[in-house]
């Protein structure tokens, strides 16, 4: 079974980047896909990206050319770099495990609150 924990999330200004980190353990890291999804206030929970194990990505349409995201195996971790933050982005965000193609995440981190002002 695999344990995520999400680091980097905070207050930022809108226009500034900022770098979130899914650190894995308790399990193969290697052999699932990473998925970032974000849950604003009274919003329902929304795909961010996704990497798969070969390093195939998606981008929800929102995001795409803001955001990046990569994976290192030899540190269990997988990142969402975030540039050009808006306060749409304001939301807690969560990293999951599971299959990249079905879409179907069995792990799911905590979550870190990302807030963009204005």
């Amino acid at each position: 079974q695999v344990q995520l924990v999400e680091y980097g999330g905070g207050l930022v200004q809108a226009g500034v980047s900022l770098r979130l980190s899914c650190l894995a353990s308790g399990g193969t890291f290697r052999g699932y896909a990473v998925g970032w999804f974000r849950q604003a206030p009274e919003m329902e929970r929304e795909f961010v990206a996704a990497i798969s194990r070969a390093g195939d990505t998606a981008y929800a349409e929102s995001v795409k050319g803001r955001f990046i995201v990569s994976r290192d195996n030899a540190k269990n971790t997988v990142y969402l770099q975030m540039n050009i933050l808006k306060p749409e982005d304001t939301a807690v965000y969560y990293c999951a495990a599971g299959n990249f193609y079905s879409r179907s995440y069995d792990y799911w981190g905590q979550g870190t609150q990302v807030t963009v002002s204005s």
